[in-house]
């Protein structure tokens, strides 16, 4: 069960990376601030998936070398 909340987190920072990524494209014309904001978030989001994925996948492999 753990592992699935792990792998849904990874994926809901993706999520975020998405949203990120519209609030971008709609608001460069209106406000570049926030279009910058929310650039920066969602590269945070996509390094935080990449992150939070290889954390588990090393948890997962000391957990089968463990046992």
């Amino acid at each position: 069960m753990g592992n699935k909340v792990y792998r849904l987190f990874e994926y809901a920072y993706l999520a975020m990376a998405v949203f990120s990524v519209y609030i971008v494209i709609s608001n460069w014309d209106v406000n570049r601030n926030r279009a910058y904001l929310f650039a920066f978030f969602g590269v945070v989001a996509v390094f935080m998936f990449f992150f939070k994925r290889k954390f588990r996948r090393k948890i997962e492999e000391h957990n089968r070398n463990k046992q």
